[in-house]
């Protein structure tokens, strides 16, 4: 899939996985199972999660935890794709 049909495919996706006050950990198998199935995973860091952090880092660390590329940030929304 070419960054074009993955930028139009992302903006219609829904939230899949919410990252809250428990943290990146407390997600990262559900994330790679979803990944595993889809090609794009939508995720939204709730404030919980943030506390201070900038959403960008916290989606370039699940990235890196689950192995997976980040096609982009907008807001506190993260789309994951492999």
């Amino acid at each position: 899939m070419d960054e074009t049909e993955r930028t139009s495919r992302a903006h219609d996706l829904d939230v899949t996985v919410w990252v809250g006050k428990h943290g990146i950990e407390s997600v990262v198998d559900e994330l790679n199972d979803q990944l595993a199935d889809n090609d794009l995973v939508k995720v939204k860091f709730l404030r919980a999660a943030r506390a201070g952090t900038e959403t960008d880092t916290l989606a370039e660390t699940l990235a890196d935890e689950v192995n997976a590329s980040l096609h982009g940030v907008r807001g506190h929304t993260a789309v994951f794709y492999r």
